[in-house]
C-alpha cells in the first residue's frame, strides 16, 4: 500500500470514531452496533442507516428526520481537518506522487 492509502485509511478510521462515540454515549455496545449498522447498510443498500441514539427502534435516519445537507457535511469535515492540522502543527502536506524526503 502507498503512503496515500495509509493516510486515507487513517482518515476513514478517524471518521468512524463519531458513530462509535454516539453508540457508546447512548448506552449501546459500540462495536456490536457499528457491525450491525454496517451489515444492514450493505444488505439493504441503504446509506441512511445510522445509530439509533434516541432508541426509536429504527436505524433509518430519514425516518427519524435526521438529515444534513451535503454542503454542511463537507464544511464540517473540512473544519475538523483544519483543526486537527492546527493541533498537530503540520506545516507540509504531501500530495500523491510527491517524493518522500
Amino acid at each position: 500500500p502507498s503512503l496515500e492509502q495509509y493516510a486515507m485509511r487513517a482518515f476513514a478510521d478517524a471518521l468512524e470514531v463519531i458513530p462509535m462515540a454516539l453508540a457508546e454515549n447512548s448506552g449501546l455496545n459500540p462495536i456490536q452496533t457499528m457491525t450491525e449498522v454496517r451489515a444492514r447498510q450493505v444488505k439493504e443498500n441503504n446509506s441512511a442507516l445510522g445509530i439509533d441514539c434516541l432508541h426509536l427502534s429504527t436505524n433509518d435516519m430519514k425516518q427519524q428526520h435526521v438529515i444534513e445537507t451535503l454542503i454542511g457535511k463537507k464544511q464540517q469535515i473540512s473544519l475538523a481537518t483544519q483543526v486537527v492540522k492546527m493541533i498537530l502543527k503540520i506545516d507540509d502536506i504531501r500530495g500523491p506522487g510527491e517524493p518522500e524526503d
